[in-house]
């Protein structure tokens, strides 16, 4: 059985989405110069943005997208369980896919990453602003973290069909007992 329900660590998650927010709208370089982002980039040879240094449009945009993204996993995890378990049955592999996506993308995409774009006529495409350490360790951190939602989720279905399986054995031994 788990320590920390997967649900808590949702609601826990979505409270680091709106203090993120809080940051990327106040003081973005806050949020640029934490020393696990500095270490990741630092590991991963990722630059670290200047536009994170001082609020911008962007970092704004940033703040409302996390704190949307935050009120509504807290209004999703406040549904009743059964719906609940159904939802985030569904919801965490498509994040886990998309979390996959983005730090793949950062990493290897990078200058002079496995499969980074060189030469005389490259040009610089949509996506080049998404190799940078911030998005690099966000997408990182997230997806260990919706990882560990899956696993615990996993783990609190399985407990809870074998829990309903008891159940069952019970009520028929007892309906057996009855009948004779």
């Amino acid at each position: 059985m788990a320590i920390i329900s997967a649900f808590s660590i949702i609601r826990a998650l979505s409270l680091f989405h709106l203090t993120l927010a809080f940051y990327f709208l106040t003081s973005p370089k806050t949020i640029a110069n934490q020393n696990v982002v500095f270490l990741l980039g630092e590991s991963m040879r990722l630059p670290t943005p200047t536009v994170f240094f001082k609020p911008s449009a962007a970092t704004a945009f940033t703040a409302v997208i996390l704190a949307f993204l935050a009120i509504s996993d807290l209004t999703a995890v406040s549904l009743p369980e059964e719906y609940a378990y159904i939802y985030w049955g569904t919801q965490t592999p498509v994040r886990l896919v998309f979390l996959f996506a983005i730090t793949g993308y950062t990493y290897m995409f990078k200058e002079g990453g496995i499969f980074a774009a060189k030469g005389l006529g490259y040009t610089p495409g949509a996506g080049e602003h998404l190799k940078n350490s911030v998005v690099f360790t966000w997408g990182f951190l997230e997806l260990a973290t919706w990882f560990w939602v899956f696993v615990t989720l996993r783990d609190e279905r399985r407990q809870k069909a074998y829990r309903l399986i008891e159940k069952r054995k019970a009520e028929m031994e007892r309906m057996e007992g009855m009948s004779l």
